[in-house]
C-alpha cells in the first residue's frame, strides 16, 4: 500500500513517491559537496548525526530534509550558506496514493488529530526499522527501490509531530500492537523507544486499549478523525488496498463519538506509558 497511512505496502502504483525536479537537484549538490570534501556516506553521516539511509534518501532526490540537516549539512561542507539558500527553493512530491492525498492534505492543516489503531503501530509513530519491516512483509513483494520510496514517504509525514507542537495528536493503540514482535527483538524495541519518544511533548496523547477489556467502543476498526481550521470534521477508513475520506457530518459524528468513549475505556496517559515502558523492559 502506498498510503503512507499505518499499513505496509502493497503492490506498485501511481501512488509512488516521485521526486520533484528540486529535491533531485538539491540532493545531487549535497553529493557534489560531500564528494568534494572527500567524505563518505558513512562519515559524512556520522558528521551530521543522520543514518547513512537518511543522507542517501536526501541525495536521491526522495526525501525532503528538515531544516537540522541542512544546517548540520552546511556546517559540515564549508557553511558558505549555499546549501541554506538551495533549501529555500524546494518544492515537496510527497507521493501518496490517490485514496490518502486528501486526507493527507487536510491532515497538514488540522487542528487536532485522533488515531485509533489495533492492526500496528500508527504511521505518524513508527520508527524506521519497524517501517521498513512492514514494507518488507508486503504481498505482492516490493522491489528494493519501492521499499525505499515508501519507507521515506512515512517518514516525510512523521514531520507533522515535529513541526506542529501547537496541534494536539491523540492516538489510542490496542496492547496486542506493541507486544507483537514485528522484525525480531531488535527492531521491536527500537520500535517501543521510539513511540515512548515520539509521544512524550505535551501536544501528543497515547492512550492504550489494554488486552483483556469487557468493553470497546470501535470494534469496527480503525479510525482517523480531524477538525479543520473551519471548524469541520472529517474522518478516514482504511480496508484492504483501499480508503475513504468521510465529510458527510450524519457518518462523521457517530464515528467520533466511538473515539470519544474509547478514551474513556482507554487507559490514561500515564499508566498508558508505564505499560509501555513496562513490555520494553521486559524484552
Amino acid at each position: 500500500m502506498t498510503d503512507d497511512g499505518e499499513r505496509g505496502g502493497g503492490g506498485a502504483g501511481a501512488g509512488e513517491p516521485v521526486p520533484s525536479d528540486s529535491l533531485k537537484t538539491f540532493g545531487a549538490f549535497v553529493q557534489g559537496l560531500r564528494e568534494h570534501a572527500g567524505l563518505t556516506r558513512d562519515a559524512f553521516a556520522t558528521l551530521v548525526r543522520f543514518s547513512k539511509h537518511t543522507v542517501e534518501s536526501v541525495e536521491q532526490g526522495r526525501r525532503m530534509p528538515d531544516e537540522e540537516f541542512v544546517e548540520r549539512a552546511e556546517i559540515a561542507l564549508g557553511n558558505t550558506g549555499a546549501l541554506r539558500r538551495a533549501y529555500g527553493h524546494l518544492t515537496r512530491q510527497p507521493g501518496l496514493a490517490a485514496w490518502f492525498r486528501e486526507w493527507a492534505r487536510r491532515e497538514r492543516t488540522a487542528v487536532s488529530l485522533c488515531t485509533y489503531e489495533c492492526r500496528m503501530v500508527p504511521g505518524l509513530l513508527q520508527s524506521e526499522a519497524y517501517a521498513r519491516t512492514l514494507f518488507e512483509n508486503a504481498v505482492p513483494p516490493l522491489t528494493d527501490g519501492q521499499v525505499e520510496r515508501q519507507l521515506d514517504a512515512r517518514m516525510e509525514r512523521q514531520r507533522l509531530l515535529r513541526e506542529r507542537p501547537n496541534v494536539p495528536f491523540s492516538f489510542i493503540v490496542s496492547e496486542a500492537v506493541f507486544r507483537e514482535r514485528l522484525g525480531g527483538l531488535e527492531v521491536t524495541g527500537g520500535m517501543l523507544d521510539y513511540v515512548l519518544a515520539s509521544t512524550a511533548p505535551r501536544n501528543v496523547t497515547l492512550q492504550i486499549m489494554p488486552l483483556g477489556c469487557e468493553v470497546h467502543a470501535c470494534l469496527d476498526g480503525p479510525v482517523r478523525l480531524l477538525e479543520g481550521p473551519d471548524g469541520r470534521r472529517y474522518a478516514y477508513s482504511e480496508g484492504q488496498r483501499n480508503g475513504r475520506l468521510i465529510s458527510d457530518r450524519k457518518e462523521v459524528v457517530p464515528l467520533q463519538q466511538a473515539y470519544d468513549t474509547l478514551r474513556s475505556q482507554a487507559l490514561n496517559s500515564a499508566k498508558s506509558r508505564g505499560l509501555l515502558e513496562q513490555i520494553r523492559g521486559a524484552l
